[in-house]
Formats: structure tokens, C-alpha cells, sequence
């Protein structure tokens, strides 16, 4: 493992890298907490700011020119934009629930299905991880996403039970 293909792609890819990195580590830890406290609400405001970072990061990456500069993935920071800004809706709303699956959803669809993309041989993180040359290794990392989003979607609050049950920190909100 060696981080050269990032450290020799320039500001925009490091900065991209370093946020999805920090949002890859700090989501399922805020995801999972049992409780919903001034940790969780850390880990989310980290993770949320860290994927803006990304998203944002991403529109300079110009690398896959399908349409012009741009491919299909240059659509994805406006998809996180808008998923967050719904995440974010919901918990000021109170709806807890519908909180908790856009940011779980979101963490899956940006961190395993587009993370696992970066790590396709003959991509920079595949260079990275697994030094260029490993379907193995993107095998491996396809079985561990599969697992952790898996993992994820069983710890999604089911919509039969109470928000003050789930959530006893904030027993006067319910779901909308």
C-alpha cells in the first residue's frame, strides 16, 4: 500500500480523498450509536461536512470525460446536496426515522456503491490498496461494503416502532 498516486494527483484529489476518507471512517460510527447524543450529533455534523467537502471536491475531478469534461458522476454531489438536505429537513422537523434512513441510505449509496467504484483496477485507490493490478482486492472490498451496508440497513429504525422508544433523548418529537 502506497498513498503516491494521491499525493502526486494534485490539491482537488487530495482534498476529495482526505474527505471521503474522514466521512467513509466517521459515518457507520454515528450511524450505529445507540444514542443519540452530543457524540452522535458530532460524528453527524463531521460526516456531513465531510461529505459536502467531497461532493464539492468531486466537481473538479475531471478524469472519466464521457460528456464533454464531465461523466455520469459529476451528477452525484447534487444527489448528496439534495440528500442531505433532506436528511437535514427531517431531523429539524423531528421525524427521526426518516432522519436516520436518508443519512443510512446515503452513507451506503455514496460511500459503498460510488466508493467502490474508486477501487476498480486501473483506478488511483485500486494503485493505492491493492497496487493496480487486484480484482481480488476489489472483491474483497465489494464483500466488505456488501457486509457494512447490510449491517447498516438491519440497525435502520423499522417505521412500527415509536421515536420515543428508539429515541428516549427526544421523547416530545414523533414521526411525520
Amino acid at each position: 500500500m502506497t498513498v503516491d498516486p494521491i499525493l502526486a494527483s494534485g490539491p482537488v484529489i487530495l482534498i476529495h480523498t482526505v474527505a471521503a476518507v474522514v466521512a467513509f471512517v466517521v459515518g457507520p460510527f454515528s450511524i450505529l450509536r445507540r444514542r443519540r447524543d452530543a457524540l452522535h450529533r458530532a460524528a453527524g455534523y463531521t460526516w456531513v461536512v465531510a461529505m459536502v467537502i467531497a461532493a464539492v471536491s468531486a466537481l473538479g475531478i475531471f478524469e472519466l470525460r464521457l460528456i464533454g469534461p464531465l461523466s455520469p458522476i459529476h451528477a452525484l454531489p447534487f444527489l448528496v446536496g439534495f440528500m442531505l438536505w433532506r436528511a437535514i429537513r427531517a431531523i429539524r422537523a423531528g421525524n427521526l426515522i426518516e432522519h436516520g434512513r436518508m443519512m443510512t441510505q446515503l452513507y451506503i449509496w455514496s460511500m459503498g456503491v460510488a466508493g467502490l467504484f474508486t477501487l476498480l483496477p486501473g483506478r488511483r485507490m485500486n494503485a493505492v490498496l491493492f497496487d493496480g493490478q487486484s480484482w481480488v482486492g476489489f472483491g474483497f472490498c465489494a464483500l466488505a461494503m456488501a457486509g457494512l451496508a447490510w449491517l447498516l440497513w438491519c440497525a435502520q429504525p423499522k417505521a412500527a416502532t415509536t421515536d420515543a422508544a428508539l429515541f428516549p433523548l427526544h421523547k416530545g418529537m414523533s414521526s411525520r
